[in-house]
């Protein structure tokens, strides 16, 4: 087990209480580092972490040896003393810090779960996967319930809109569980529906045709262990990916089974997918139900028809995302709360 990283040792050093400034109290904190090895990746390249906490939270930083020293209005002096101590812990942990990282934490410290999500709290250890290629943290709170129902359930359905890391978390579960043994099978599967626009012929064998549809699975998969790693199991049927056409008529036992893109699914495409659950399986069924590209237009989608069917059934979970979970660039979120917001 890792040692658990050292806290700053200065928890609450706000000073000048009486200091105010259109009506909000200025305040200023020390914190202070054991870990000298760790200054560097935790500041960034010319205090570029700095800069861009200060300029998410209006805060001015001070970075002089082992000791951040923090100056602005309480609030902001408060949330980005939380993100140093986070970013700190989360480097002690042997994991990586990018700008997106930081701007999720950034996001997560005016939930009261954070500090718990990095570094364990009465409820249990941190939460986290382990792959080959990384160690991943949930970045919102709605990420850390559905890293937990991934251990904990049988079958998922992942809603929620781009962005969010619907798929690639669960992408990262199924390939810590296969490297452990938990599972002897990988099979990721999307229904092979063009997102509003006809590509016409595709030429090629059977899989030059339907790889374009899949290659977001497969950079998921990259991304989580070596490429020869990924390989060699594709060519030994360790992993499978296809499209869910390919799925009829089996039984998935023993397997990790992620269907992305579900809501484009028919209801008889998705009653065939569920169906395929083995023993000793886990699957997860990922989609965004505001965005259905099922041909004709008039068909309702699978996976709202299954959530509808299926929500608070014993075994199944049903975790959903909102704008506010977007991990991917900021733009993202803002421009997802553009779109699901009322139009003039």
């Amino acid at each position: 087990m890792a040692r658990k990283p050292p806290r700053p040792e200065n928890h609450s050093a706000l000073a000048h209480p009486e200091d105010r400034r259109d009506g909000a109290r200025r305040a200023r904190a020390e914190v202070d580092f054991e870990e000298p090895m760790v200054m560097g990746a935790l500041f960034g390249e010319f205090d570029a972490n700095l800069v861009q906490i200060e300029n998410r939270l209006g805060v001015f930083i001070a970075a002089r040896g082992n000791k951040a020293v923090i100056e602005g209005l309480e609030d902001g002096v408060s949330r980005a003393r939380q993100v140093l101590i986070a970013m700190h812990e989360k480097l002690q942990a042997g994991e990586q810090l990018d700008s997106g990282a930081i701007d999720a934490l950034i996001s997560r410290t005016n939930e009261p779960t954070l500090e718990g999500i990095i570094t364990g709290d009465a409820k249990g250890p941190p939460i986290m996967i382990r792959t080959r290629r990384k160690t991943i943290a949930p970045r919102t709170a709605m990420q850390a319930e559905y890293m937990r129902q991934l251990t904990s359930r049988e079958l998922i359905f992942a809603l929620g809109p781009a962005g969010t890391g619907k798929t690639y978390v669960a992408v990262a579960q199924a390939v810590a569980q296969l490297i452990t043994g938990s599972v002897q099978r990988l099979i990721l599967s999307r229904p092979a529906v063009e997102a509003g626009e006809k590509l016409g012929f595709l030429p090629g064998d059977m899989k030059e045709k339907v790889d374009p549809y899949l290659r977001p699975l497969y950079d998921a998969l990259y991304d989580c262990m070596p490429p020869e790693q990924v390989e060699r199991r594709l060519a030994s049927g360790e992993i499978e990916v296809a499209p869910i056409a390919f799925m009829r008529g089996r039984t998935l036992a023993d397997a990790f089974v992620i269907l992305d893109e579900a809501q484009n699914t028919t209801r008889e495409q998705m009653k065939m997918f569920l169906t395929r659950f083995g023993q000793n399986s886990r699957m997860v069924v990922c989609g965004d139900p505001r965005q259905v590209d099922i041909p004709g237009g008039d068909r309702m989608s699978g996976l709202a028809d299954a959530v509808d069917r299926l929500e608070g059934v014993e075994g199944i979970g049903v975790v959903r995302f909102s704008a506010a979970d977007v991990v991917r660039h900021p733009i993202v979120g803002r421009i997802v709360e553009a779109y699901e917001g009322p139009t003039v």
